[in-house]
């Protein structure tokens, strides 16, 4: 299984970054998980966008699922996917549709952010849209993604994803408050990529994301083999942030950045 990094960043994009995003793949089979601003550019640094067999979506906040806009413009008007010929194209009576996994009401959401300005069946056009049972696992070629709900600002489900012909195990914990939740989701996973968004805790109100330090102490509870930190901003010193995580987890600690690629 190998995992590519295409957007790292919170909810504000890094200077030339993207927001969440990472291509996943094996044997062949391509998945993107999450699809923030800015990733769709990202994917095609790696990736042709039609060659895309499934995309999932952990939560319906923006700097998630943004760039599906882009992405759905690309899979509707791009020349390749006319069915007929335009330049060197030659036309197609089966233009890429992508299955896209989406968290329960997706599609209403959806239809509220692109009916603002046009077209609101934009995204479920483009892609093959299905809003996901949680309880239920999925299969994408020879990986095996599962859900599990974390504590968080809207729904939010952390995802694993396991290779069923011996690849490893990969879980993300996409955005949670301070939580055992994604501790059990994710015990004893091979690479556990969890958001280290805040220098210290929220000042007031409810909790919605970990610090580095937290993320740590959430790696190493778990029992995870390797722990790496993204949903973190250019602002905070990637060293600092390491050091923070490394006072809890005995493991070896990463920060993400684009174009980082991670084998299991």
């Amino acid at each position: 299984m190998r995992i590519t990094v295409l957007g790292k960043s919170p909810s504000w994009q890094d200077a030339d970054g993207a927001c969440s995003g990472y291509l996943v793949e094996e044997d062949g089979r391509c998945l993107l998980l999450d699809c923030g601003n800015g990733v769709f550019s990202k994917l095609r640094r790696f990736r042709d966008y039609v060659a895309v067999d499934a995309v999932v979506i952990s939560h319906l906040h923006a700097d998630h699922f943004l760039d599906l806009v882009p992405f759905s413009y690309a899979l509707t008007y791009a020349p390749r996917q006319q069915p007929v010929p335009v330049d060197r194209w030659p036309g197609t009576d089966s233009p890429a549709r992508p299955i896209l996994y989406a968290p329960q009401g997706a599609t209403e959401t959806f239809r509220r952010v692109v009916g603002a300005w046009g077209n609101e069946d934009l995204i479920e056009n483009a892609f093959d849209l299905r809003e996901y049972e949680p309880a239920e696992a999925l299969d994408v070629g020879t990986l095996r993604v599962r859900f599990h709900e974390v504590p968080h600002f809207t729904t939010t489900y952390a995802v694993d994803i396991a290779s069923t012909n011996g690849g490893g195990r990969f879980t993300y914990g996409a955005d949670s408050a301070p939580n055992d939740e994604l501790v059990r989701f994710a015990d004893g996973t091979d690479l556990l990529m969890i958001e280290a968004t805040l220098p210290r805790p929220e000042r007031e109100g409810p909790r919605g994301h970990l610090t580095p330090a937290e993320a740590g102490d959430h790696g190493q509870r778990a029992r995870v083999r390797r722990l790496v930190l993204t949903h973190i901003s250019d602002e905070l010193d990637e060293l600092w942030a390491r050091h923070e995580a490394e006072r809890a987890f005995k493991g070896p600690v990463s920060v993400a950045h684009e174009g980082a690629v991670y084998e299991l």
